[in-house]
């Protein structure tokens, strides 16, 4: 049986959430996929995204089956594969982070496959090595993460799990019990990509995943289609504590491949303009 008991694992990640509750702001939580459209860039967009404000880092490790990801990230993950992108190259670019920006947190998302060709102990350890603070595995039931589980804990790794606005509130408990420092809260019925708005539907969950984790230490990410500062004002006035941006900051890394200085340019200001909103109350 998965615990039943809200994990408190401390480590970069849970620590930058403490230190933003404590000036009343919510997280800012970017993606980008590892080797996107190379290696390097993915360093600089990196460098842009906390220049401009990023308060957690999530790097997408490409895998060939990616079901919980959109058109968007499904093609620059086909094209950092298809460029020789390993999940042995993407924790070095973890490394390269770290060693840049040693206090940003770092979140690892993948698939469960890829642990488990490599032996989950091993990869995670190796993770962790590289400067990983924990896991998002989208395709991980919690009925079945008895063992990452306890190998995140031992390790100090925070173990993010996926709910959706149809968890029934008996699986919502189970999940809260076992992911560490954030859950996160799909705010869509579907895949991954940017929205021009959402249902009333996404603000009802929000209230419901976070009155669930009400009294825990566990905090309510909200992704899936958050493009703009409006959407993230939506999220936060509906109880987020952050907001995760994927798809945005891939579609405009595939924009302006042919300029990467205003590419750059333009995920700084984009970064900048989602983190004051998540400051402004």
């Amino acid at each position: 049986m998965p615990t039943t008991t809200t994990r408190t694992t401390k480590n970069k990640i849970t620590e930058k959430l403490e230190e933003l509750a404590s000036r009343g702001e919510r997280a800012l939580v970017c993606y980008v996929v590892a080797g996107y459209p190379d290696i390097k860039t993915s360093q600089e967009v990196i460098d842009a995204l906390v220049a401009g404000g990023a308060d957690i880092i999530e790097i997408g490790i490409p895998f060939s089956d990616p079901i919980a990801d959109g058109p968007t990230i499904q093609a620059a993950s086909g094209y950092a594969l298809e460029k020789g992108i390993t999940p042995e190259k993407a924790l070095q670019l973890a490394r390269a982070v770290r060693k840049k920006h040693p206090g940003l947190p770092l979140l690892a998302m993948t698939y469960s496959n890829i642990l488990v060709r490599a032996g989950f102990q091993k990869f995670m350890i190796k993770s962790k090595d590289c400067g990983i603070d924990g896991f998002i595995l989208p395709d991980m039931p919690v009925e079945e993460a008895d063992a990452y589980s306890e190998t995140a804990s031992k390790l100090g790794l925070s173990t993010v799990f996926l709910v959706s606005p149809n968890t029934p509130q008996e699986r919502l408990k189970k999940i809260l019990g076992s992911t560490s420092g954030l859950v996160y809260l799909v705010s869509v019925y579907g895949i991954t990509g940017a929205r021009k708005s959402f249902e009333d539907y996404t603000l009802n969950a929000v209230k419901s995943v976070k009155q669930a984790a009400a009294g825990s230490k566990v905090l309510v990410a909200v992704g899936f289609g958050i493009s703009t500062p409006a959407h993230a004002k939506f999220m936060i006035a509906a109880g987020a504590d952050a907001v995760i941006v994927g798809s945005a900051i891939i579609d405009r890394i595939t924009k302006s491949q042919n300029s990467k200085k205003r590419m750059l340019q333009d995920l700084h200001h984009f970064a900048r303009s989602m983190k004051w909103t998540c400051k402004k109350q």
